[in-house]
């Protein structure tokens, strides 16, 4: 075929696909955007969410204005979605239009690197985007890979009922053990080694511990930049300049051993295993796009199984003929024992309490936020050009049309129930769905059960002098992930 022919067919098909472009931003012109709050000058509705839960305060205001709502924050038109028909649309039926990523200003990383190299970040599923996340997919949170590195989770949580039972009759902090044992997890699994060093309530903060904590609490500030876009290059609030020290810091504890590894100092050793680190240099990856996929990994994985654990344990102790059915079926299948990971689909009890839990309590409530890169229609309404899009997941799973008693615990509505956290149930889906769905979703699904079963299973706990175990306090911290205002603090004691 010569190009004269070849010109007059692709020619008509181009003007076609103008025509349809054009056509269809106008039509959607022509819709309203969801109904919302009226915004004032300038500020928007700034002020009718100050001081709030985000994810509270946007499942009342659906309560009046419906399923799909928008609020402008400053300049920063927002769209919401708190229903499983409409996390559907956006999610499956507009998964590819509304798959880029909003970023937030406080980013430590530029526009440019975050499209070469970002599993989590990046403004659209470019070719980069979906290299690495096959590559992760193979290397790392693969069905094979899982199933490798499943001695490495099962010995930091030995590790951690260790160190716990030395703690016996003290008061425990809950989430901060965990959080040790899931970060140790990750960097034994990335690069063979622990980035948090064992400790006693005498021990002052572990650096990379404070480092981890502290940027999180930063993610989760409000940035005026984020509601002023014309404000983003200024960092008002200094928020995206603490973000990168802290960054920098978190990247120099695990820079000389990338560093090494990368230029042969440190070949395969025979007392450890293939890593991931091993697979990136194998793949040619650069030291700066390890860093980043490094700390993508880290940040993200650790808080979110941390505070889920948390959350579970501080309900299972409210919820006693839970925790009593619990142990029923860990003492029936486990023993006095450790729990392995090949023994969790026999956990069917194990397997509701996480799923209660992640129904009640989502790390992330909103998900990550979505940007809508060109104008299109969700549920006959218009979606204008990088409106951020989120999901209310954690209204999703309160709602009573979707959830019976849906404010109690109640592990038992998940027996015998088809519903999983994969991403294909939209009215139960706390890792989110669709492309952009939570890629260490495989590691969290074996990691969250088995520290559960290791708490449970090896300890009973109380609650320290004057306290009640059913009265604890369940108030929610707002942040990059949501969890308890106060810390879990319990007294364990060794079964027998």
């Amino acid at each position: 075929m010569d190009a004269v022919a070849l010109l007059s067919i692709c020619l008509p098909l181009l003007l076609i696909f103008i025509l349809r472009k054009l056509l269809n931003i106008r039509r959607h012109r022509n819709l309203p955007i969801p109904p919302g709050p009226t915004p004032w000058p300038i500020l928007g509705n700034i002020l009718q969410l100050a001081g709030s839960m985000p994810h509270v305060k946007f499942a009342e205001l659906s309560n009046t204005f419906g399923p799909l709502i928008s609020v402008r924050l400053g300049m920063q038109l927002v769209v919401v979605g708190s229903s499983p028909a409409v996390a559907e649309e956006i999610l499956k039926e507009n998964d590819r239009v509304l798959s880029a990523r909003f970023v937030p200003a406080a980013m430590p990383f530029e526009i440019h690197n975050l499209r070469r190299f970002s599993i989590g970040f990046s403004p659209e599923c470019g070719e980069g985007w979906k290299a690495h996340r096959a590559m992760c997919r193979t290397e790392l949170f693969g069905g094979k890979a899982i199933e490798s590195s499943a001695w490495v989770r099962e010995k930091k949580a030995i590790e951690m009922a260790d160190g716990i039972r030395s703690k016996e009759g003290m008061a425990v902090d809950v989430g901060m053990e965990v959080f040790d044992t899931v970060l140790n997890s990750i960097s034994n699994t990335l690069m063979s080694m622990d980035l948090i060093k064992p400790r006693d309530a005498s021990q002052e903060d572990d650096s990379m511990r404070s480092l981890a904590r502290e940027y999180i609490e930063i993610q989760g500030e409000p940035n005026i930049s984020d509601l002023y876009p014309m404000l983003r290059r200024m960092d008002i609030q200094g928020l995206r300049k603490k973000a990168k020290r802290l960054t920098h810091k978190m990247i120099d504890a695990w820079r000389m051993i990338i560093e090494k590894r990368g230029n042969g100092e440190e070949g395969m050793k025979e007392t450890r295993t293939r890593d991931f680190l091993d697979a990136l240099i194998a793949h040619n990856y650069t030291k700066e796009a390890i860093y980043q996929i490094f700390w993508e990994l880290f940040t993200a994985g650790t808080d979110t199984i941390t505070v889920t654990v948390e959350w579970a344990m501080a309900e299972l102790v409210r919820n006693p003929k839970s925790m009593k059915r619990l142990r029923e079926e860990l003492d029936r299948y486990i023993g006095p024992c450790t729990t392995e990971e090949n023994q969790l689909p026999g956990l069917p009890y194990l397997q509701a309490c996480v799923n209660e839990t992640l129904r009640l309590h989502p790390p992330a409530t909103l998900l990550l936020p979505r940007r809508a890169p060109e104008p299109c229609k969700v549920m006959d309404y218009a979606i204008p050009k990088d409106a951020q899009i989120l999901i209310n997941v954690w209204a999703i799973g309160r709602d009573p049309k979707v959830w019976e008693d849906p404010l109690s615990f109640k592990p038992e509505r998940f027996l015998d129930s088809s519903l999983d956290f994969k991403g294909n149930h939209f009215e139960f889906m706390p890792f989110g769905g669709g492309r952009r769905i939570c890629p260490g979703l495989p590691m969290a699904a074996k990691q969250v059960p088995l520290l559960l079963a290791t708490l449970v299973n090896l300890f009973d706990w109380r609650v320290p002098e004057g306290g009640n175990l059913e009265e604890l306090d369940m108030t929610e911290q707002w942040g990059i992930t949501v969890k308890k205002a106060q810390p879990l603090l319990l007294i364990p004691s060794v079964r027998k």
